[in-house]
Order: C-alpha cells, then sequence, then structure tokens
C-alpha cells in the first residue's frame, strides 16, 4: 500500500481546518449546556476528555496505519509487526501536545468564558511565542507575518478593552497556563527537526508525538480519577465509565472523529516550511474565526450567549489578518 501524500495548498488546508472546526466547537459546547439522561444534567468539561480523547487516539493510530505514515517514523522491529518509536524531541513535544490536548476542549466549556474570549487569550499566547521560537533559531520573519501578528494583537486588545476586566476563574487560568507551555515545546521542537519542507519528516514527526501524546493525556486523566481527591477526580470516573451507556458517547465519538482530523491538518499547517510566524497566525486566526463562527450558530440555532460587538470586531480583523498571510507571499519578489 503507498503511503498518503498530502498535496493540497496551504490556504486549502486551512480551509478545510477552519470547516472541521466549527461543528467540533459545538458539539462540544452543546454536550456541557444540554441535559445528559444518565446525569439528569449537562456534562462537565472533564467528563467530556475522557471518551473523546478514547476515540480519538483510536483514530489516529488508524489513521497512520492506514495511510502508510507510521513508514517514515523511527521504530523497531517485533517480529512481523513494526512498532514506531519516538526520538528524544519527538517525546518531548508529545509531553507539549499532550497539554494543548486537553485544554483546547475544555477551554469550550468554561462557565462564565465566552469562547471567543477564552480562544483570543489562549491563541494570543502563542502568537507572542512563535516569532521568539523563530529568532531563537535563526528563521527570518518577514514583514506581513510581523504584520499578521500586530493585526491578531490588537484583536485580542479590542475584546479585553471591551471586558473591562481579565478576571478569570482558576480552572481557566490553568488552562491558559498549561496550552501555551504545552504550545511553546511544540513549536520549539518543530521548528528545530521538522519545518524543512520534507513530506515525509510531516509525517515523521506527527506519528512521533502522537503515539506519546494521547496515551498520556489520557494516563494523566485517568490517575487524576484514580486518585479520589477531588470533585474533578468524581467528573473524570464518570467520564471514563458512565458516559459508555448513554447516548452522549454518539456525540463525545464523532467529536473524537472531528479532533483528529483537526490534528492533522493543524500539524500540516504547523509543519511549513515557512517561518511560525506565518505559519501560527493563519492556524490560529482560522482557530479563532472557527470560535466566532459557531458561537453565532449556538446563539441562532440554540438560543446560547451571543458574541459581543468586540468579539465580532476582533474576528473582522483576523479575517484580514488571514488574507494577507495568504496573499503577500505571492506577490513578494521571489
Amino acid at each position: 500500500m503507498k503511503t498518503l501524500r498530502w498535496t493540497l495548498p496551504l490556504e486549502m488546508t486551512v480551509v478545510f481546518y477552519l470547516i472541521t472546526y466549527i461543528p467540533n466547537i459545538i458539539l462540544t459546547k452543546l454536550t456541557t449546556t444540554q441535559a445528559v439522561a444518565a446525569f439528569g444534567r449537562p456534562l462537565s468539561g472533564l467528563e467530556t476528555l475522557p471518551a473523546t480523547l478514547i476515540v480519538n487516539m483510536v483514530l489516529t493510530v488508524a489513521f497512520f496505519w492506514l495511510s502508510g505514515w507510521h513508514r517514515d517514523a523511527h521504530g523497531v522491529q517485533a517480529g512481523p509487526i513494526r512498532i514506531p518509536v519516538p526520538t528524544f524531541y519527538t517525546f518531548l513535544s508529545g509531553i507539549g501536545t499532550s497539554l494543548v490536548l486537553f485544554t483546547v476542549p475544555l477551554s469550550f466549556t468554561l462557565e462564565g468564558v465566552s469562547i471567543p474570549f477564552i480562544q483570543l487569550l489562549m491563541r494570543g499566547d502563542i502568537l507572542i511565542i512563535a516569532p521568539i521560537v523563530d529568532l531563537m533559531f535563526g528563521r527570518k520573519v518577514k514583514w506581513w507575518s510581523w504584520v499578521a501578528l500586530v493585526m491578531v494583537c490588537v484583536a485580542l486588545l479590542v475584546v479585553l478593552n471591551a471586558r473591562g476586566n481579565l478576571y478569570l476563574p482558576p480552572l481557566a487560568i490553568a488552562t491558559i497556563v498549561l496550552y501555551t507551555i504545552g504550545y511553546f515545546l511544540r513549536l520549539a521542537v518543530m521548528t528545530k527537526i521538522s519545518k524543512s519542507g520534507d513530506e515525509a519528516s510531516v509525517r515523521r514527526y506527527f506519528v512521533e508525538e502522537k503515539i506519546v501524546a494521547l496515551p498520556l493525556s489520557i494516563l494523566a486523566l485517568y490517575l487524576l480519577s484514580a486518585s479520589g481527591i477531588s470533585k474533578q477526580a468524581d467528573q473524570l470516573t464518570n467520564g471514563f465509565i458512565h458516559v459508555w451507556s448513554d447516548p452522549v458517547i454518539w456525540k463525545l465519538a464523532v467529536n473524537g472523529f472531528l479532533l483528529t482530523i483537526i490534528s492533522v491538518l493543524a500539524a500540516v499547517i504547523l509543519l511549513d516550511k515557512r517561518e511560525n510566524s506565518y505559519c501560527v497566525p493563519l492556524e490560529r486566526s482560522a482557530s479563532l474565526l472557527a470560535g466566532i463562527i459557531a458561537a453565532l450558530v449556538m446563539a441562532w440555532v440554540w438560543g446560547l450567549p451571543h458574541p459581543t460587538s468586540a468579539e465580532l470586531t476582533g474576528a473582522g480583523i483576523l479575517i484580514g489578518a488571514i488574507f494577507l498571510l495568504a496573499l503577500a507571499p505571492r506577490f513578494a519578489k521571489p
């Protein structure tokens, strides 16, 4: 069987990423706002994570096995089966990705914090990190990447100013900190070993990172659940055991499927050979825009809170950043 090659232009990859992200956000939010039969209440963010990540792990393994991507990974032979094995750097990146994996869906479920607002905070941190990583590794940051970075920062400031304060619940603060640490590890490793333009290096990185990140994130949730030392542990126990017998499992399974697609598309975007200050704003702007669109759909259809005018203004600025990053390189001198 031939290895599946990714041949879509980067801009089309970003479009598919945006389209896939919207239903993922909607399903996550609805699962935590609509009552579930087995519980008589909506699931908490933590209760949705175990099943979603387990489905994501199974489908991701199936993807890189059926696509042939596993052949590009480092590995050891165990009889007739070749088992992918991470290097030190992809193991380190896997730790970072495991932090991202459970903080992103958790961010969609925080009480009293709108999806556009928490996304702007989380994505804003990463946009600051991107040029720092580029400069650390001696990569040139082109003018349009700097302009897009400034545009996204302006969108962030517009929303922060309209909100009037930065107060966040402790779980939201922890979510942002862990997400930022995880992404810094990912970007540093990507830049060091895989942003070369070589298709095989993209496939190698994706496989080696995921075989660490997915089991590790599930194990961390299980250990917290088994500890029994907090309310969060009880919620995770529900997520590991009780949701599987309720019809809500179908929503969680679909979300696990969507997360699998999103993870592949995100890897292709971020591992493009261009600088992080180009790829990261492109990917981050698309995910932020998905959050705005999802919030609008949920407001219109399910009556959830409507995005504020400041959040919509921020979205407009982000759309401009996406167009700039898509068009400026095409008109630049070679």
